[in-house]
């Protein structure tokens, strides 16, 4: 009878445990940070393709915060998780946020090594809005998604880390990898909207675009505020202006208003149009103006790439068709790079 007490004791201690195991293992996944699901798709990342994931040098980047007036460091793939974020609507195919994945990227990676002083705060790398790439916290998001954060930060972080640690690059170089929202059919090439002309920002047939929601839009305004605007007077007989020619993305080129011209680009910026490709007509004392198109078209249009995804196109096929002739290669040895020189 004394064994007993023994036994009794031990299975009282076995019970015990095997009630509290499954309340150990369970507590830690209330925790629901994106910290701890970029650390469990990171670990489960690295399972199963280790070797496409790389570590590399631990990089922050300086993002100036606008609202807030203050510089945040920020993890380089926890940026790029918010830039995605940011730019890219998370109901769009997992291939396309992979691709914006990439170009956020290589943007920040190619910033970080010319390290470009465009009117930044000193120790700034970036900032948070469209003069660099747009850029959302975690708590900014958990505002702006409300119910749907859970889903939507799940998959962005996929996304990005299914992609971890690579950038796009011409000739060994980080490209300048530009998007906008939705094409007019058309990309184009960089030296037709900017000064510079980049080899791999060249126009290509975007069809996908005409199913954007984006695709068109129309404009009204005076005639007296579209005079004042340009700095022109409109002609008596009714008439707008002549479009006299196009860039090789189908867009207006130069266009003549009663003997001044101006360049497509200015039109846009002056009238706040969404595209450089428009039509346009008076009625009276009104002008109705179309467009075609929503961005600068330049680069990688983002509902295009969304449509080739639906299609089962891959994120670097398309990146690869907007982008001619880039390669996908690892930031390692760009990062190195620039923590080498601090």
């Amino acid at each position: 009878m004394k064994r007993i007490k023994p036994l009794m004791a031990l299975l009282a201690c076995l019970f015990a445990v095997v009630l509290l195991v499954p309340t150990i293992l369970v507590l830690p996944f209330h925790e629901g940070t994106v910290a701890t699901l970029t650390e469990e798709l990171r670990q489960q990342e690295t399972v199963q393709h280790p070797k496409t994931v790389e570590s590399g040098p631990t990089v922050e980047v300086a993002v100036y915060r606008s609202k807030q007036k203050r510089i945040d460091h920020i993890p380089l793939e926890q940026y790029v998780i918010g830039v995605v974020a940011a730019e890219m609507p998370a109901e769009f195919e997992l291939e396309a946020l992979k691709a914006q994945a990439l170009t956020a990227r290589t943007y920040i990676v190619r910033q970080l090594l010319n390290d470009q002083p465009i009117s930044l705060p000193k120790g700034a790398n970036v900032t948070d809005t469209v003069m660099h790439q747009v850029y959302y916290s975690n708590d900014e998001l958990k505002r702006l998604w409300g119910s749907d954060y859970d889903w939507k930060i799940k998959k962005i972080t996929k996304a990005v880390l299914e992609t971890r640690g690579q950038i796009l690059t011409y000739d060994n170089q980080p490209i300048e990898a530009s998007f906008f929202s939705t094409s007019n059919g058309y990309t184009e090439n960089s030296e037709a909207y900017w000064e510079n002309e980049f080899p791999y920002l060249k126009s290509v047939a975007s069809p996908w675009d005409k199913k954007s929601p984006k695709f068109y839009h129309q404009k009204v305004m005076s005639v007296a505020e579209f005079e004042r605007k340009l700095g022109v007077k409109l002609p008596e007989d009714g008439s707008v202006g002549v479009i006299l020619s196009r860039t090789p993305g189908k867009r207006v080129d130069v266009v003549e208003i009663n003997g001044k011209k101006f360049k497509g680009r200015e039109i846009r910026e002056r009238l706040d149009l969404t595209s450089t490709d428009f039509t346009w007509v008076r009625k009276g004392d009104e002008i109705i103006i179309t467009t075609k198109g929503y961005g600068h078209g330049v680069g990688m249009s983002q509902y295009g790439a969304n449509f080739m995804a639906q299609e089962g196109k891959t994120y670097d096929q398309i990146v690869k068709y907007y982008y001619r002739g880039v390669k996908i290669s690892s930031a390692t040895a760009f990062l190195n790079k620039m923590t080498a020189k601090k």
